[in-house]
């Protein structure tokens, strides 16, 4: 593609910003854009050659879909219920009023604050009108709103990123630095093409040795990012730009940093920065819920051979986590210990099921396709299976009514529990599964199930809910602390 670079030693890299960061518009500028130093101390290699991908600002995807941990329901929620409309209206409009307080806050009296306002202004009156229209529309009987709720949640989701992008472009532009605002949301746009071909169309022609694209982390394309990814979309639109351009690295920089364990749960002065892992690594925290990247937006970042650097926005000096395809630890040892709190264990008993298990297994995936539910892992034995669920209640007695269905002589139950993972790109080391069950005894915790992988690359331990957090802080505690790792496990 005609994107013009400067090819350094390091070529140029595409870096994403959360949302947490990007409300801190002080930090990106000092942190981010400058690398923590002054303007005058960067030349026009280590300023540009970088393309941003952005996300709303905090907060503003819930106003806009939902909260994402409680399920409060923002514009998007109010619309999908429409029993009553005024509650989505009053919803839209508040969101506009708040992107209208950020922009003040942003911009103060500066002459770019008339046309922040008018930007976002436009596009939430926009969506408005569309809302109204199609509301009005589905009062009729031939049309269903049910049809069409795709379409509105990837359009109210595409107004987050809009302001926060064009916001950061202008903003950036008053100190100097020539920045671009690059619409990836197809807004008025018509047609759809593949994100790869938006992506390509979007920025062709762009000259990376002197500008700096701030991107929208929507992207409008044929199949809709959050059919598929949800609220994970703005990492596709990340890795699909670094693989298109052929990024020398891929950055994504957070509030924290990806360390040995929550240190909320553990403390702040006992974590450490893992510094150094592998793709396999990053896999297995995703299926714990506790992503550092969206697993199929890895995937392409994996199979281009792009590494990934995991930031600290507020940490500019620290390389963070470089997460590459073949990194093995020299020595085997633990990187992080994770988890997961509200899981439920369904479990299904039949005398009957030995050397023929994998019937019933089968018939267990298939009940939890039908209501979109994936396990987190799963235990089986001659006449036992039990998967480890995140799922609502609502789901999982939806699941034992039509197991017990299938299998009338079949004994199905449930129990909530919680899981916690030590995983390390390499941890063959003899004895280290008897350390990890004696210090959760230790402790006083119960295990309830355990399973250790061939491959050496995590320890999944099954407790009681109440016991999650002791858990996590016993196998930290024995795992990891013990060795003193200093400013990260394995230096970046």
């Amino acid at each position: 593609m005609s994107i013009t670079t400067i090819r350094s030693n390091q070529g140029h890299t595409v870096e994403k910003i959360g949302g947490t960061s990007m409300s801190d518009y002080a930090a990106v500028l000092t942190n981010i854009v400058l690398r923590g130093q002054p303007r005058e101390a960067l030349n026009e290699i280590e300023l540009y050659q970088r393309i941003f991908v952005v996300s709303a600002y905090g907060g503003f995807t819930d106003r806009l879909l939902e909260h994402k941990k409680n399920g409060r329901p923002g514009v998007f929620g109010f619309f999908a219920e429409s029993s009553d409309d005024t509650a989505w209206r009053t919803a839209l409009d508040e969101t506009k009023q708040a992107m209208l307080a950020k922009n003040a806050e942003l911009f103060g009296v500066a002459a770019n604050r008339s046309q922040a306002d008018d930007f976002i202004r436009n596009r939430v009156d926009d969506a408005y009108r569309v809302l109204d229209d199609l509301h009005r529309v589905c009062q009729h009987g031939h049309f269903a709103v049910e049809n069409q709720l795709r379409t509105v949640r990837e359009m109210l989701a595409s107004l987050g990123e809009a302001h926060s992008a064009w916001n950061t472009a202008a903003l950036l532009r008053q100190e100097g630095i020539n920045a671009e605002f690059v619409d990836l949301s197809g807004w008025q746009g018509g047609e759809a093409p593949e994100l790869d071909d938006r992506i390509r169309r979007a920025l062709e022609g762009v000259d990376l040795s002197n500008t700096l694209p701030i991107v929208t982390g929507y992207a409008h394309c044929d199949n809709g990012l959050m059919q598929t990814f949800d609220r994970g979309y703005s990492e596709m639109t990340f890795s699909r730009i670094a693989v298109v351009t052929g990024a020398a690295e891929a950055v994504i920089h957070k509030e924290y940093h990806l360390s040995s364990a929550d240190p909320r749960m553990v403390g702040e002065t006992k974590v450490v920065p893992i510094g150094r892992t592998n793709y396999d690594v990053a896999d297995q925290l995703a299926n714990l819920g506790m992503e550092a990247i969206h697993p199929r937006a890895a995937i392409g970042l994996r199979r281009a051979n792009i590494p990934l650097r995991v930031k600290n926005t507020f940490e500019p000096n620290h390389k963070g986590t470089l997460i590459t395809r073949d990194y093995v630890s020299e020595q085997p040892c633990v990187e992080i210990i994770a988890g997961h709190q509200d899981l439920h264990a369904i479990q299904i008993f039949d005398q009957d099921m030995v050397a023929n298990n994998h019937q019933y297994d089968q018939e267990f995936l298939q009940v939890m396709r039908e209501q979109r539910v994936e396990s987190v892992t799963r235990c089986v034995n001659a006449n036992t299976i039990v998967h480890y669920v995140s799922a609502s209640l609502k789901k999982v007695k939806r699941i034992m009514r039509s197991l017990e269905q299938r299998f009338e002589e079949a004994e199905v139950s449930h129990q909530p529990v919680a899981l916690v993972a030590a995983i390390g790109s390499d941890m063959e080391v003899a004895g280290m599964l008897a350390q990890a069950v004696g210090s959760l005894a230790d402790a006083g915790i119960s295990v309830l199930g355990m399973h250790q992988s061939m491959r050496q690359v995590d320890m999944q331990f099954v407790v009681n809910q109440a016991d999650y957090e002791a858990a996590v802080r016993a196998l930290h505690q024995s795992l990891i602390e013990p060795h003193e790792h200093g400013i990260a496990i394995c230096a970046a």
